[in-house]
């Protein structure tokens, strides 16, 4: 392996290159637009642009890029050379501040909701300065905002930056309340950790199935599955050995700091988790970790797998988001601390965060919603579609004796007051890690559990992050108004107790008996993706977004369509590809082997009465016939559900009807793939498959 320190960011134009390349007063230009948000003039830009295509084509560059995060999910990038024509038929590297600053992409194919017809085509990514440029592919890739002509953002970083904006503003007025002047900017920072499967690519490439929707929508549990336990923090397979250590090499050469892998609960499933970033700086550096991923399996004839759930009945995939609050100047807001105004400026953010997860819980669900994920929330595998949050029992202990005005009682005993009492101290770790709960304290971080493997974590950081600042700003339009801070304080922070305490469970979330505890707080357990975008619009939500200038009325309308739209797209290409797969595939082999069945029960008959091949053979012949009635039904629904022009109307009916008529075949096609001879099956199965990397 190469020299790690040399070799972490090194196709990444960060401070260090900058420092060292860019003139100084151009330097500190370009740091105060980073740190304040300041506008850039043309003549910084300029020198800037000049100078990273110098660094980048030394790098051999010749190329660059606005690397942009439309509504799709992934990234997009349009590539243009640095050559410039001189008059003598020759070229020379140009790259101009206005082509840093400012590009214009054709938009018209992008998802935008309504937001502008097909025959607009305009669209312009603008730069962002907060995230570095780095080479990918021999290009230059700067990381940009994407917006509309008419200025509506039409990608994820956009309402994500505007959302760290709000929170920022909102708890810097929190800190000045406690005299805490020093920060000039408040960050969220992220580390998601990501879960995938890795299979064997000649594999892979004979299931169609995996081909076109990314999961298995046919297959039989194999023997041998995840019971034995015995593949959670196993050794790791040679193959993937050296795949993970030439996918850290490369994340590293990226500057993103990966730093723990293992092999996951289910076989073939890894994680990799980061290091901390400020959230813009994680959402990107995430999409390259799963862009990355991909690429660097195929390099090894392996592919990755990022859907929630490849396969049913073994575990899926997730994205932890370990989302915290931090000042510029190192402190952690929810750490805390070791005094009595560390202690309250500590219990007022975690109180706002609990009451925003309350007041919010259709958002933070609503933001993790998606085809994919509906097959792991709620499967006792991952959290379910009920948002709580899990404190653990000391936290929760503190919390308790400062709403009900009782004595702490655990590691001391103490009554507690906040603004005059020390918080007992505890350790990081106090309480056992719950991975049932959705949204979990875990020492100085929030945990939330429940988002899906292949999404973009910036939709649940926008929500975190500005129902946060939403309370924030409702408890400084309160404190800053109070004649007395300390009582004010401590009846706020007593009140917000009392009245979120039902969001709060340190229970197994998984127990059936949750289900029923949360129905009685009031607690929304929206189990499917159509269930949960029905609340997107609701009054609350959308003046949500507005008042914080996060999203405007037509950008919230255009995403939520755009969430319908794809939840049904995405269920109707499974749906067709499962009629294929039934047509091209599973019926001429079932055929075929009722033909060689027919065959044998001739040719038994020679030395007696055939009556276990005749048995076999009306067995299969019987799901046959069952699995043309089935296909029939799927094809029936999936034609009426195309007549449906309410876009809500039409993904509820997706769900309903196409997506039940498919698990109804999917039985019989299991029950087929355990009886007919594997000679004659034309998939792989799940046991081949998990199974196919050594």
């Amino acid at each position: 392996m190469s020299n790690v320190p040399e070799l972490f960011g090194s196709l990444v134009f960060n401070d260090t290159v900058m420092k060292a390349r860019l003139p100084k007063d151009i330097y500190r230009a370009l740091q105060k637009t980073i740190k304040e948000g300041s506008h850039l003039e043309l003549d910084v830009a300029n020198v800037v642009a000049a100078s990273m295509k110098d660094w980048a084509t030394e790098l051999g560059a010749t190329h660059f890029t606005h690397w942009f995060q439309p509504m799709t999910g992934i990234t997009a990038e349009k590539h243009d050379s640095f050559i410039s024509p001189q008059g003598d038929g020759t070229v020379i590297m140009e790259f101009s501040g206005k082509e840093l600053v400012r590009g214009e992409p054709d938009a018209s194919s992008f998802p935008s909701g309504g937001l502008r017809a097909t025959f607009e085509a305009r669209g312009y990514t603008a730069w962002d300065p907060t995230s570095y440029a780095f080479i990918k592919d021999g290009t230059l890739c700067v990381p940009t905002a994407f917006c509309s002509y008419t200025g509506e953002a039409l990608d994820k970083k956009t309402p994500l930056l505007r959302s760290m904006d709000a929170i920022s503003k909102q708890a810097l007025r929190i800190l000045k309340l406690f005299g805490n002047t020093a920060p000039k900017r408040v960050l969220t920072t992220v580390g998601p950790e990501q879960e995938y499967f890795i299979i064997d690519k000649d594999v892979y490439l004979q299931r169609p199935d995996l081909i076109y929707t990314g999961r298995t929508l046919v297959g039989a549990r194999p023997p041998k599955g995840q019971e034995l336990e015995d593949h959670y923090f196993g050794a790791l397979k040679p193959q993937i050995a050296a795949y993970m250590h030439d996918l850290d090499e490369e994340l590293w050469k990226l500057g993103i700091l990966s730093k723990t892998k293992h092999n996951e609960v289910a076989p073939a499933q890894h994680e990799l988790a980061p290091i901390f970033s400020t959230t813009n700086i994680a959402a990107d550096h995430n999409q390259l970790t799963m862009e990355l991923m991909r690429k660097v399996a195929d390099r090894h004839g392996l592919t990755c797998l990022l859907h929630e759930k490849p396969f049913a009945g073994i575990n899926g995939s997730g994205k932890h988001n370990n989302w915290s609050i931090s000042t510029d100047n190192g402190q952690n807001l929810l750490d805390p601390g070791d005094t009595p105004f560390e202690n309250a400026q500590f219990l007022l953010f975690l109180v706002a965060v609990i009451k925003a997860v309350n007041k919010y819980q259709d958002l933070l669900r609503i933001s993790v919603a998606s085809a994919g994920n509906d097959h792991r929330l709620g499967a006792n595998e991952a959290p379910p579609a009920i948002i709580s949050i899990f404190l653990g029992e000391e936290l929760g202990g503190v919390l308790d004796a400062l709403a009900d005005g009782t004595p702490y009682v655990g590691v001391e005993h103490v009554s507690m007051e906040i603004g005059a009492t020390v918080l007992p101290h505890f350790p990081k770790d106090t309480t056992d890690r719950n991975r049932t709960s959705p949204f979990a304290f875990t020492g100085n971080k929030f945990e939330f559990r429940a988002l899906g493997s292949s999404q973009s974590i910036a939709e649940p950081n926008v929500v975190l992050n500005t129902a946060v600042a939403d309370i924030l700003d409702e408890f400084a339009n309160q404190l800053e108004a109070s004649t007395d801070f300390i009582g004010d304080l401590n009846r706020l922070v007593k009140a917000t107790i009392l009245e979120n305490r039902r969001i709060i469970f340190n229970g197994n979330g998984y127990d059936d008996a949750w289900v029923i505890e949360a129905e009685k707080r009031g607690l929304s357990n929206l189990k499917t993706t159509p269930e949960a975008l029905v609340k997107y619009l609701t009054e609350q939500n959308v003046d949500l977004f507005v008042r914080h200038g996060v999203y405007t009325h037509k950008e919230i309308e255009s995403r939520h369509e755009i969430y319908l739209e794809n939840y049904a797209k995405t269920i109707n290409i499974e749906a067709l590809t499962l009629i294929d797969l039934a047509n091209q595939k599973i019926i001429p082999a079932v055929n075929g082997y009722l033909t060689e069945l027919a065959a044998t029960v001739a040719a038994v008959s020679a030395f007696g009465e055939p009556t276990a091949q005749k048995k076999l053979g009306a067995k299969v012949s019987a799901l046959a016939n069952e699995l043309y009635t089935k296909l029939s039904a799927l094809e029936t629904a999936l034609i009426d559900v195309h007549g449906i022009e309410d876009s809500v109307d039409a993904a509820f009916a997706f769900r309903e009807r196409v997506f039940t008529a498919m698990a109804e075949l999917r039985i019989v096609v299991d029950e087929l793939e355990l009886t007919v001879g594997s000679d004659w099956w034309p998939l792989p199965t799940y046991g081949e498959i998990l199974y196919s990397v050594i």
